[in-house]
């Protein structure tokens, strides 16, 4: 996670570390702060259930997986996707690369051998230049390709929650989730920070690939 180009990386620094959630997450040992954004969520919608089978797209440095796994439980499967290296989680089944590339997306199916996705999780964001077009472009760009993967590996019925950030294509692509699943809504939760133009959406009901 990198500081906002229009907070110092000082400031940036000190805020982090006086954060409730990052000193939430030291003290019951996650891996990160983004392990209570997942989990108000899941205890709002009731997301995740055990046995099922989940995707997480961006994954490193794996805190939406450490909350995942023990509630998909035995039955369920996890897998996790990044471009950047995570330390295992026990559970996980972890493929490094770009999920955009022919080669790890072969992998991504050859490691689900046939079975369709019930939920595919998605917490990615580019890297901040601070030329807000750009960043925004980026971001959305990630959101469509998250997309994308969903449509081919999710069974009808399925679920998709994604980051976004509000700005420039964001209704669009709200649009664009609405034609594809039965319910779109958005979600801010607590952990997100109050500045931060992020926002969740929660896709339910899978209509299929268009």
């Amino acid at each position: 996670m990198s500081p906002p180009k229009q907070v110092s990386g000082k400031q940036w620094m000190r805020e982090h570390l006086q954060d409730e959630y990052v000193r939430r997450a030291q003290k019951e040992g996650y891996r990160a702060r983004a392990i209570y954004k997942l989990q108000e969520i899941d205890e709002r919608d009731r997301l995740i259930k055990p046995g099922m089978v989940v995707v997480d797209l961006g994954a490193a440095p794996g805190s939406w997986c450490e909350y995942v796994v023990p509630r998909v439980g035995e039955n369920g499967r996890v897998f996790a996707l990044d471009i950047l290296p995570m330390n295992p989680v026990p559970g996980v089944e972890f493929i490094q690369g770009d999920f955009t590339e022919q080669a790890v997306l072969d992998q991504l199916l050859q490691a689900l051998g046939g079975r369709q996705v019930d939920l595919v999780l998605s917490d990615m964001a580019p890297n901040i230049s601070g030329i807000g077009v750009s960043d925004q472009a980026r971001a959305m760009h990630l959101v469509e390709l998250a997309m994308d993967l969903a449509e081919q590996v999710l069974r009808p019925g399925g679920s998709m929650l994604v980051k976004v950030f509000q700005g420039q294509g964001f209704p669009e692509f709200q649009k664009s989730l609405q034609r594809r699943f039965k319910s779109v809504r958005t979600r801010k939760p607590k952990a997100s920070r109050a500045r931060s133009r992020e926002i969740y959406l929660l896709a339910q009901g899978f209509l299929g690939s268009q």
